[in-house]
Parts: C-alpha cells; structure tokens; sequence
C-alpha cells in the first residue's frame, strides 16, 4: 500500500491548509510557496498522478471548469497551469492545476 500524498492529507484534514474552495469532488488551496500574487491549487479529491491519466471527457471538463470557476473568483485575469510529471515540473503527485494571478501588468512584469 502506497502512503497517502500530500494533497490526500490535506483533504482528510491531517494536514492544515487555506482552503478557499471545497465541494464534494474538489478542493482549492493557496499554495505554501506562491509563484504570483494569487497562487491557488485546484485539487481533484479522486486521485490521479497525472492530469494526462484521466480519459473522460466529462471528468476532464469537470476539472477545467471547477479551475475556472475558482479562478473568476480570485481575479479577472489569470493563468491556468498543469504540470505533467517529474521533467514537467510536477512536484506532487496527484492531479491538480495552478490558479496563477495578480500581477497588475501580467506575468512578466516586476509588479
């Protein structure tokens, strides 16, 4: 048996976090150590390692449209980013997508 990840803990509550969206499929929190201004992780409870592992459609969608909704909440304008895998980037193992914002002139500027 593999031990729990990470975001496991943090959805059975095992670990604190600042939750800032949760419903019975999903859980969004800031993360620990913030790329922008706003940095929020959209978490699916229902584990999968990689967002290329899941194959519906619907589940799929249902991933992007939760980032969305979450992200319209926290500003106007965002980015939205996955990482895939260990040479993507991805830290932890469980599907989740970067909510990215609060720049005043976009990404790339110092503010």
């Amino acid at each position: 048996m593999t031990q729990p990840t990470l975001f496991e803990r943090i959805i059975a509550r095992e670990i604190p976090s600042d939750i800032v969206y949760e419903d019975e499929r999903y859980i969004a929190i800031r993360d620990i150590a913030p790329k922008a201004p706003v940095h929020v992780l959209v978490i699916p409870k229902q584990v999968s390692t990689r967002v290329d592992e899941i194959t519906g459609a619907a589940e799929m969608g249902e991933l992007w449209l939760t980032a969305v909704k979450v992200a319209r909440g926290l500003a106007q304008d965002y980015r939205l980013l996955v990482n895939v895998g260990p040479g993507g980037g991805q830290v932890v193992m469980h599907t989740h997508v970067h909510i990215l914002a609060g720049w005043e002139n976009g990404p790339d500027s110092d503010t």
